[in-house]
């Protein structure tokens, strides 16, 4: 199937007739649903009106150029990304520049030649395709969370931590064949999935301010075979998406411990998928310095000698670049 066949509303702004249905028969011709607009400011109109993710504008137009265009695109708050092409007859350097900085995502010189068009519109599909997936994880997510609002903005700490973790672990030789900058994007883009499981536990269970009697620790464990048959379920239907089985790595293997004493599976060593160990520290630095209701946050220094520790379960090659970890890590630090 061509990878052009399924429908992206487009919306193609210039203020010259011709342009517009050279544009518009190229786009229509590979099945895509188009609108059309004579300046930015009726562009701008469009984009309210309808669901709009990718617009196609030249620089010069009366009323509201492109450039303002996309300035205004830029300054207006969306619940969805709107990527925008600039058709232009500069080609400088200099143009190009303040175009991107203007807000633009990429540029066509007029007169523009199909192929290359159908091109960067999929390229910039595939970045649409990414923000929506961004969407998907997190929504799905914060499904979990929102169940345990003592978490507050676990998510994003968690996910802050890892990656802060993972750029680390890449600058050691030890790492240097599992990980790079796609594992890296990997780990921080699936790590909130890796308590997808908890929707499946009990309130009475999830919920409880106390200690967890061992009958309800043993469901509690539960959470993370209930992630991974969750992200099982997708990989069926899409067995080549490796987010997913980053995904399910983590949501299966972060309670994992390097000795062999974690849980689901009590599997030891390098079983325990990299990405799910990475988390598994974040996570353990998280519940640490957080308060909940029946504790309270423990101060950083405490947690740094604790977080070492965790590490030493974790993989012993951790230890040391988790020194140099911990003694960065201030929650101001990694921005959270």
């Amino acid at each position: 199937m061509n990878a052009l066949e399924h429908a992206t509303n487009i919306l193609i702004v210039d203020d010259d007739e011709i342009s517009l249905d050279l544009l518009r028969h190229a786009l229509e011709a590979q099945n895509f649903c188009v609108w059309s607009a004579s300046n930015g400011a009726e562009a701008l109109g469009a984009l309210e009106a309808e669901n709009i993710n990718l617009v196609v504008t030249d620089w010069e137009m009366p009323v509201l150029d492109g450039l303002e265009f996309c300035r205004e695109v830029r300054r207006r708050q969306s619940d969805h990304y709107v990527y925008v092409i600039l058709l232009t007859s500069h080609g400088a350097r200099d143009e190009i520049v303040e175009g991107m900085a203007a807000g633009a995502d990429d540029f066509i010189v007029k007169p523009f030649n199909p192929p290359e068009l159908l091109a960067r519109i999929q390229a910039g599909r595939r970045v649409l395709a990414l923000e929506t997936r961004d969407l998907v994880i997190f929504a799905l997510a914060r499904l979990a969370e929102s169940r345990d609002t003592d978490t507050g903005l676990h998510l994003e700490r968690v996910r802050m931590y890892a990656r802060r973790l993972a750029e680390e672990l890449a600058a050691s030789s030890a790492f240097t064949d599992e990980i790079d900058a796609e594992f890296i994007r990997l780990v921080y883009q699936t790590c909130p999935l890796h308590d997808i499981g908890k929707v499946g536990v009990p309130d009475a269970v999830l919920l409880k301010p106390g200690k967890l009697t061992d009958e309800e620790f043993e469901i509690m464990k539960r959470h993370t075979i209930i992630g991974a048959e969750t992200l099982d379920a997708a990989l069926n239907q899409f067995p080549n998406a490796r987010f997913l089985q980053v995904a399910r790595d983590i949501a299966i293997g972060h309670h994992e411990r390097w000795n062999g004493r974690g849980y689901p599976y009590g599997i030891a060593g390098n079983q325990i998928p990299l990405a799910a160990r990475i988390v598994a520290v974040a996570d353990v630095y998280d519940a640490l310095t957080t308060s909940r209701v029946y504790k309270d946050a423990m101060p950083h220094d405490q947690a740094r000698a604790m977080i070492v520790a965790a590490f030493q379960r974790c993989c012993p090659e951790f230890v040391r670049i988790s020194q140099r970890y911990a003694n960065e890590n201030e929650p101001a630090a990694c921005g959270v």
